[in-house]
């Protein structure tokens, strides 16, 4: 999955083209093998046929369920940076109600907490910069949780209530948005992908074999389908791989929100 994943990062073309030739080279494999069952009379066609078709079905029903979870995994990261987006700014207005200079401090903290999550958001692949990401988070997240410490110390009301659960709703998005962008599409559902559709085209190339009439374009035009749906279902189930990328606009909009200086 790794090595799938490093020629998708390097071009998703590349990657594209490797598994449309695969996929050739199995229904030729296939058809070839067809034709030397039909040569010595062993290939029973209605058979084949039936056991064929079951396999595309099944190959549908592969598709069909990778696909779906590739969308979820996407929407699911699309709402946790709308949900972390929110957190922030309804705990940056708590703490500027709370009229004090540490309330004033934990919303500046709050800014920078907003850039660096929107910046954790956009990196690339690169384990170095999502690390650096990863610290500067809880970095932050223990300066503001010490303020907020410190005001709920002072003033054990509502008030402060207030700021620290929203505070701790704010860190606990950032968690989900963490655990979202880092999840993967399982390496046996790949594989399973994978091998369904190799061996549905080879017993697709193997039947037309024992027709002995080849459809290679056809072939090729199914062939290019099924490829872009499978580079969609990797591109959609992978944070940051490819174009499908969760967009990281709500937290510009957050802190276009905050009405001090140093937000923006």
């Amino acid at each position: 999955m790794d090595l799938i994943i490093s020629i998708a990062e390097w071009s998703t073309l590349a990657f594209a083209l490797v598994l449309l030739l695969v996929q050739l080279v199995a229904h030729e494999v296939g058809f070839r093998l067809g034709a030397r069952s039909k040569q010595r009379k062993a290939g029973q066609g209605e058979n084949v046929g039936t056991v064929v078709a079951g396999m595309l079905a099944l190959l549908a029903f592969v598709l069909a369920l990778t696909l779906s979870y590739a969308s979820t995994r996407f929407t699911e990261r699309r709402e946790g940076t709308l949900s972390e987006a929110n957190a922030i700014g309804t705990a940056w207005l708590r703490a500027t109600a709370i009229g004090t200079q540490t309330g004033d401090e934990i919303a500046k903290l709050l800014e920078d907490y907003a850039r660096v999550r929107a910046d954790f958001v956009r990196v690339e692949r690169d384990d170095g910069i999502i690390a650096k990401a990863n610290n500067d988070t809880s970095a932050l997240q223990q300066q503001i949780w010490s303020r907020v410490s410190s005001i709920v110390r002072e003033r054990p009301d509502a008030i402060s209530g207030a700021l620290m659960a929203s505070v701790n709703e704010t860190f606990d998005a950032s968690t989900a948005e963490r655990f979202a962008l880092g999840m993967r599409l399982p390496w046996q559902v790949f594989w399973l992908l994978i091998g369904v559709m190799l061996l549905s085209m080879a017993a697709l190339g193997y039947q037309f074999g024992l027709k002995g009439r080849p459809v290679r374009f056809l072939i090729f035009l199914l062939t290019v389908v099924w490829t872009a749906i499978v580079v969609d279902i990797l591109d959609l189930a992978s944070a940051r791989l490819g174009y499908f990328r969760t967009d990281a606009t709500v937290y510009d909009w957050t802190l276009q929100g905050f009405k001090t200086p140093s937000g923006g």
